[in-house]
């Protein structure tokens, strides 16, 4: 049987077609965004402002009083796929909005505190006038400064990061 690293068309033909997702703007067509940005999440109505983290895979938000409905609590957690979950989020200025979503993934999810296990629910963010839908990972994330974490799945094939970029609302908050 003939590997496929042994016929270089294939090889390149493999790499062309997995590498790059056929809907993929050109690196010049992306637009720049910086360590900071206010982000609006459409389904809650409210604004936050952003940390863009391109160590994170997933986007995270802010999510307390997250119960799942209809379900015991011995129940695992993939078992949950499909229900619909209530939870409340609350953005840095204090607003907070509840809201009801179906359950649509559960990811694992390493960092400093170790690894737990996170639902994932659909959400529409918006920046710039430009909404994006995507799975957002509830966390409750009241210690931390930052309510909206933004990972690479937010910035992948539409955003670049320009660390020197300053949010115009972050640089009149700080």
């Amino acid at each position: 049987m003939r590997r496929i690293y042994q016929q270089p068309f294939l090889l390149l033909s493999f790499c062309l077609l997995f590498s790059l997702p056929l809907s993929a703007k050109p690196v010049d067509q992306r637009a720049i965004v910086g360590q900071l940005e206010t982000i609006e999440v459409q389904d809650a109505n409210l604004d936050y402002l952003a940390r863009i983290d391109t160590g994170a895979a997933r986007t995270s938000i802010h999510a307390i009083d997250i119960e799942v409905l209809g379900s015991d609590l011995d129940d695992n957690m993939h078992d949950h796929i499909g229900m619909p979950v209530r939870f409340t989020t609350v953005n840095a200025a204090g607003e907070q909005v509840t809201l009801e979503k179906t359950i649509v993934k559960v990811s694992k999810i390493r960092n400093a505190q170790g690894v737990e296990k996170r639902y994932g629910v659909a959400l529409t963010l918006i920046w710039n006038g430009q909404p994006k839908e995507l799975i957002v990972n509830l966390r409750d994330r009241s210690k931390m400064k930052y309510k909206l974490l933004i990972g690479r799945d937010w910035l992948h094939n539409d955003y670049l990061v320009d660390v020197d970029k300053l949010d115009e609302d972050d640089a009149i908050i700080h």
